[in-house]
């Protein structure tokens, strides 16, 4: 079976992510000899582990045509909530308390975007700059130390020589790469981002699948924080300021429409790899912090110019020039003109009668 343009212009957009990936990896193993050990991938991994998990959320939102300004705050603020139930009641509740704020942060953003019809744009900045606030109220602006073992052991320890982030990471995708592609959920998802109104009359709750999808982001995020504390061990309460931009980043590189309506994690994966990539090169040749954002935006710029007129550079691809004319060779000659003249047809019967001749027939 031929596949149709669709399927192929979202398989271009797939290996679009691949091909900046294995690009920046070419480039940085010629310029270092460092980046290809395993123990510098393993260090990308590692970094690369909380941005991958916020930009799974990330992902569900987008797919929806909104957006999630609010995970980097919900995962400072779940962070501090998370040390501070450990300190004084221990780890199962520390974990269930750090779940369900980022559930709770989750469903607030939805019912604000789902029922006061607030752009979500709006209704995320609102909450992060809440959530902001209510962290600093908690900490007064100090860090909360970490001193549970096994919390630790959530961003430092290793499991058959990788990273648990990195495991946590692999399984985060697998779980739900396969809600977003393999349930009726994820159906409702990308049926809800491309045309929601048919959506809804289909018979499709779409406030409920906006509302779920802005808990898993916020669930995430919450997950994110527990990583990012126990790397740390201590609980930072401006740790998540500007990953929320670094998530979306990941979401557009890896292909998925800010339209809504498509996009897939394993593209967001890689998206997130091609950031982290970008970063650990730069540490190493000793590029400017500074400089490291910039590389970050013209990345971004151009992945979105890609996404955005990706049937132009299709065409300026598969442009073969100017067609010939009708009738005329390629090489410019007449087709037909090795052909003898046609036969003027013969003129009509009323046309050959002589001038003042009548042709009404008499009346019997």
């Amino acid at each position: 079976m031929i596949p149709n343009r669709s399927t192929l212009a979202s398989a271009a957009r797939q290996l679009r992510a691949v091909w900046m990936l294995l690009l920046v990896g070419v480039i940085l193993s010629i310029a270092s000899p460092v980046f290809l050990t395993s123990g510098n991938l393993l260090n990308v991994g590692l970094a690369t582990a909380v941005v991958a998990l916020l930009a799974i959320g990330q992902t569900y939102v987008i797919i929806l045509a909104e957006i999630d300004l609010s995970v980097g705050a919900t995962l400072g603020f779940s962070s501090v909530v998370t040390a501070l139930v450990l300190r004084d009641h221990g780890l199962i509740p520390a974990l269930a308390a750090g779940l369900g704020v980022g559930a709770a942060v989750g469903l607030v953003n939805g019912l604000l975007v789902t029922r006061t019809r607030m752009p979500s744009f709006i209704a995320t900045l609102a909450m992060m700059s809440i959530l902001a606030g209510m962290t600093l109220q908690l900490t007064s602006g100090n860090p909360v130390a970490i001193t549970d073992y096994d919390f630790q052991g959530i961003g430092q320890a290793y499991l058959a020589g990788i990273p648990v982030p990195v495991w946590i990471m692999v399984v985060g995708y697998g779980l739900f790469g396969v809600l977003l592609g393999r349930t009726g959920f994820g159906r409702f998802v990308y049926a809800t981002g491309d045309n929601q109104e048919a959506a809804r009359l289909s018979g499709i709750r779409t406030h409920r699948v906006k509302i779920l999808a802005f808990m898993i982001s916020g669930l995430l995020a919450a997950l994110g924080g527990f990583i990012l504390t126990a790397r740390l061990s201590t609980a930072e309460p401006t740790a998540g300021t500007g990953l929320e931009l670094e998530a979306i980043a990941a979401v557009i590189i890896g292909g998925t429409s800010l339209a809504g309506g498509r996009g897939r994690l394993i593209g967001t994966l890689v998206g997130a790899l091609v950031l982290g990539v970008i970063d650990n090169g730069m540490n190493l040749l000793d590029v400017s912090p500074f400089l490291q954002s910039v590389v970050k935006g013209l990345v971004i710029l151009l992945a979105v110019f890609l996404d955005r007129n990706v049937d132009m550079l299709r065409a300026l691809v598969t442009w073969r020039g100017p067609s010939a004319p009708s009738g005329t060779s390629a090489t410019g000659g007449d087709l037909h003109a090795d052909r003898p003249d046609p036969v003027p047809a013969p003129a009509p019967e009323a046309a050959q009668k002589p001038a003042g001749v009548s042709t009404v027939r008499p009346t019997p």
